[in-house]
């Protein structure tokens, strides 16, 4: 058998209910996330029963979905599941480094609450938004992007799926264009044009408050390079593309042939099967799931 991974889910996987049945189900988890709640009220209450437009909102999402993450990799390893390395997608690369011991659980929910401030902050000084680019190869995209204005490809995610960051005004001439090349394009639920030169500011302000990490009890890979943390990839992340097709191509080539979502939804779990279709992807987002996945 070969190693295994946990993935961290990202923004736009988010929803009503998410982690909750962690919170009852296993007391280090009720804990970690009564800390985090005595730090930031009504994050629970938003995870149980936010709406669409409220866990859209950045400075909401990235710490319910922190919590959710974290949740459902810690119940699955006190039920004795332990992954060789980790990765997270995007905001799911705070709660990754946590579940690795770059820093404690609280300390990571501080930051990501941060980070979702700066990040909301920056989100309305421009109108911008993100969008899912189907079926055109990562160079076709790049073509399509640069005939505008303040468009950029940003994450890349599997072959076939790029997203794109970019001002809201283009979005439905960039939609023609990607029709007009054979693709389709996909709006997200997130609030601004993130991965871009649009949270410029945002990073440098996040790179004063980033803590110095404790060494890392398993390899974690960074969405800004594709491979194993080296110590100060998280600074360059918020402003940067996702590498995530690399990343996950880069966890196989290191062993890994299966893949265990965590968090909410399902997004990264499709993603492992198109770019590794021979590759075993489960995605754990409820306690049946992840009785599911450690029966395996």
């Amino acid at each position: 058998m070969g190693k295994v991974a946990f993935l961290f889910s990202g923004q736009g996987a988010q929803h009503k209910g998410m982690g909750m049945e962690f919170y009852h189900a296993d007391d280090s988890v009720k804990q970690m996330m009564d800390r985090a709640e005595a730090y930031r009220p009504g994050t629970l209450e938003q995870m149980q029963n936010g709406d669409d437009e409220t866990l859209k909102q950045t400075e909401n999402t990235q710490p319910c979905l922190y919590l959710a993450d974290l949740a459902a990799a810690m119940y699955l390893q006190n039920q004795g599941l332990q992954p060789d390395m980790v990765a997270g997608f995007s905001l799911g690369e705070i709660p990754a480094l946590a579940f690795a011991g770059a820093y404690d659980a609280q300390t990571g929910f501080e930051l990501v609450c941060k980070r979702g401030q700066l990040m909301g902050a920056a989100s309305k000084n421009v109108d911008a938004g993100m969008a899912a680019i189907l079926k055109l190869d990562d160079e076709t995209v790049r073509e399509v992007c640069g005939q505008f204005e303040q468009v950029y490809p940003v994450n890349y995610n599997c072959p076939g799926q790029v997203s794109a960051a970019m001002l809201k005004e283009h979005m439905n001439a960039v939609a023609d264009t990607v029709k007009a090349k054979g693709g389709r394009l996909l709006p997200l639920k997130v609030s601004g044009g993130f991965h871009s030169l649009f949270m410029d500011q945002a990073a440098a302000e996040f790179a004063k408050v980033i803590p110095e990490y404790s060494p890392l009890t398993m390899p974690v890979y960074a969405n800004y390079t594709g491979e194993v943390y080296t110590g100060s990839e998280l600074q360059y992340q918020m402003n940067h593309p996702v590498l995530w097709e690399k990343t996950i191509r880069n966890m196989a080539a290191a062993g890994v042939d299966t893949f265990i979502e965590v968090g909410a939804g399902t997004v990264l779990q499709k993603l492992v099967n198109k770019i590794l279709p021979e590759a075993k992807a489960y995605a754990v987002e409820t306690v049946a799931g992840a009785q599911e996945v450690l029966g395996c």
